[in-house]
């Protein structure tokens, strides 16, 4: 995986995202749970940062990890996809929950401006000094 380009969509039920672990390894983890895929954890790759910390998260046991890719894609209103690179130390924000047997990542989304989505949603985009946080140290 080092070295190497991956490119991958929600879409394709077998997605996963790199991960740094706290050793600072890359592990690739499943992205999200779409229709049909066993589990209880919302269906979609996204988890909104207010649901976050609103604790509707929290019966998922999430955890925050850092999603380290050098870009990420949107797709506008037209349904043009736009890419949008990532500074050296950036990273975005994800969350893993545990549900039964199932680990599974999720992108954090908040609202911002420079968004092509129609409802304005982007990667939460994280420079690497800045912490993560857990639910019970002050929610992301």
């Amino acid at each position: 995986m080092d070295g190497q380009t991956i490119k991958t969509f929600f879409p394709n039920p077998k997605a996963r995202l790199p991960v740094m672990s706290r050793q600072g390894q890359r592990i690739l983890v499943p992205w999200g749970r779409r229709e049909g895929q066993p589990g209880l954890t919302p269906q979609g790759g996204w988890a909104r940062l207010e649901s976050i910390k609103k604790g509707i998260w929290n019966r998922f046991s999430p955890r925050p990890v850092k999603i380290s890719v050098d870009a990420f894609m949107e797709k506008d209103e037209a349904g043009e996809s736009h890419w949008f690179l990532l500074e050296n130390q950036q990273f975005i924000q994800g969350l893993i929950t545990t549900d039964g047997p199932f680990t599974r990542l999720y992108v954090v989304t908040e609202e911002n401006e420079q968004s092509c989505h129609k409802r304005h949603r982007w990667p939460r985009v994280m420079d690497a000094a800045e912490p993560l946080r857990t639910a019970s140290g002050g929610l992301f």
